[in-house]
């Protein structure tokens, strides 16, 4: 797309960490989850309009630095969790650059109108017939 990735996979920083839950001996031993962090504001491969949009977007995402972090511990391999993180990381920055469409106005249709007109007419008179009746 108009992402310019591989300047921006250049851009970013990994660390390996030790992974939670189970595992015993291995998991107490092997750093495979790995964090990503990427500073969006210092970033040379994503264009000052598009900073903004990201900004916008993944506000939550982002630190007071305006850095983000991403973890992943699904895969026992720390090689694998690297792959699988760089691919989430490029999905939520695609997903956050995509423009939503215009909604364009428009007005019912002369029938539809017409027809709401009708039922709100035949509601009146149903209950214009509860009453007392007049003698």
């Amino acid at each position: 797309e108009f992402l310019n990735q591989d300047q921006i996979l250049t851009e970013l920083q990994f660390k390996a960490i030790r992974s939670s839950g189970p595992g015993g001996q291995h998991a107490n031993k092997v750093s495979s989850k790995m964090e990503l962090s990427f500073d969006l504001n210092a970033s040379v491969g994503i264009t000052e309009r598009e900073k903004k949009r990201i900004y916008l977007k993944l506000k939550s995402k982002l630190t007071n630095e305006g850095v983000l972090i991403l973890q992943c511990d699904e895969s026992r391999s720390q090689h694998k969790n690297k792959q699988l993180i760089i691919k989430r990381f490029l999905k939520i920055l695609e997903k956050a650059l995509i423009v939503p469409k215009l909604r364009k106005a428009s007005k019912p249709t002369r029938s539809s109108i017409e027809k709401r007109l009708k039922g709100k007419k035949i509601a009146s008179l149903k209950k214009m017939n509860r009453g007392k009746p007049e003698l």
